[in-house]
């Protein structure tokens, strides 16, 4: 058996086990020991007396890890006891090594210690006066030695045992620390999720409301107009196409950040149309054209074409100040809202006309959508005003819908624009 099973062993026995055990061995030493003894001249014979006295001494051990003073205050007394008898000198010593390390391994000595010290003082004093010897004699070595030597074991265990138990401190503050940093992290990954899945909602909405929405004009002027105007009906057909193509385009770089992380940028077989060669703007809008994962302010033009389409509101589009490029962040805000505030106007508002302002400031993008409209959206409700709100409020900016003094329904926003952004 190796010495690391052998204390994994005895770390399983029952402390009583281990300490009557050392009281055995160490009564049937304190024993032999008075047995064997050497008489010098004037000692007295050890008798029964004599015996009674070490096995008291041992006895007294089973008490030394609650109350080591105490035991070895009780040892110091058979000691000088046994000693003022006349016995052989130095023969019961063995409870005296064990009490000795005990009261120097205590965590409290400063009873204990008093007591050591008295008892090696006493010890050497007697010895220097039986034999008339010099305090510095080498002859006093052996028995002072021996005490001083099982203090300082007692010492080194007391050290060691103080060391484990501020290791096991350091470790369980580490421990600790570790679970609080693993907690930050779940608890940030779950925010993260939980933003993640607000802003696809948010997405899924904009994108599917507006879709919808215009689909849903554009296919009743086609019903409606079919056999009186085709080419009306066509028109409007083609809205529907474009409205569709757009959300698929949209929802294709959606799901493709959800999948791999990047957007899908190609157009699917059938996605072509020769009039989207390009848009007013100079933007190109064909087939097998990489757009970005989210929307840019180009791309507005083409969304208020589709929506003023047909029976569809006009819709006129101004910009004003120093167009420049913004952050992806706050052109993909900005559309979004002009988006959702359209759809507004085209499933609510049964409106005539939306003006659409967008203005470049030095600090930031204001945007402005005022329809005619005499069936307001109630402001507040339902999840789109909502969306546009949270969407204007996560880049620092705000944003305000309610019913116009002169007719219709007003969406302002305001997004700043920083340098940081990007």
């Amino acid at each position: 058996m190796t010495f690391d099973a052998l204390r994994r062993w005895w770390a399983t026995v029952p402390p009583w086990v281990g300490e009557s055990a050392l009281v055995v061995v160490v009564a049937v030493a304190t024993v032999f020991r008075i047995r064997a003894g050497v008489l010098q001249s004037g000692d007295r014979p050890p008798d029964q007396a004599a015996y009674l006295l070490g096995l008291a001494m041992s006895t007294v051990l089973l008490l030394r890890r609650r109350w080591p003073a105490l035991v070895l205050a009780l040892v110091t007394l058979c000691w000088v006891a046994y000693h003022i008898l006349d016995y052989p000198g130095g023969a019961p010593a063995v409870p005296v090594w064990v009490a000795l390390y005990t009261g120097a391994a205590a965590t409290d000595r400063s009873a204990s210690m008093p007591v050591a010290a008295f008892l090696i003082g006493s010890d050497l004093q007697g010895r220097v006066a039986t034999h008339d010897l010099d305090p510095l004699d080498p002859t006093l070595d052996g028995s002072f030695g021996v005490f001083i030597a099982a203090l300082l074991l007692g010492e080194a265990a007391r050290s060691r045992r103080r060391w484990q138990a501020e290791t096991r401190a350091r470790l369980a503050l580490l421990t600790a620390e570790r679970d609080r940093v693993a907690a930050d992290r779940d608890r940030a990954a779950a925010e993260r999720l939980a933003r993640e899945r607000i802003r696809i909602a948010q997405e899924l909405h904009d994108i599917t409301a507006h879709t919808i929405a215009v689909i849903g004009v554009q296919a009743g002027v086609a019903a409606e107009t079919l056999k009186d105007s085709p080419e009306q009906a066509q028109a409007a057909l083609g809205a529907v196409r474009q409205a569709s193509r757009e959300a698929m385009r949209d929802l294709r770089a959606a799901v493709g950040v959800l999948r791999d992380g990047t957007p899908a940028t190609a157009d699917l077989p059938g996605d072509a149309d020769p009039a989207d060669a390009g848009s007013p703007e100079g933007v190109p809008l064909g087939a097998g054209r990489a757009e970005p994962p989210a929307p840019s302010l180009d791309r507005l033009p083409v969304m208020a074409r589709a929506c003023g389409a047909g029976d569809g509101p006009a819709v006129a589009l101004s910009w004003r100040g120093d167009r420049r490029p913004l952050p992806r962040a706050v052109e993909a805000t900005a559309y979004r809202i002009a988006q959702e505030a359209l759809t507004n106007v085209l499933r609510h508002a049964a409106a005539n006309r939306v003006d659409v302002t967008v203005e470049y400031l030095p600090d930031g993008l204001r945007l402005e959508i005022v329809d005619d409209g005499t069936q307001p959206a109630a402001p507040g409700t339902g999840f789109g005003i909502r969306g546009m709100a949270e969407r204007a409020g996560s880049l620092g900016g705000w944003l305000a819908a309610g019913s116009d003094p002169a007719g219709g329904f007003r969406v302002r926003a305001w997004l700043p624009v920083r340098e940081a952004t990007t």
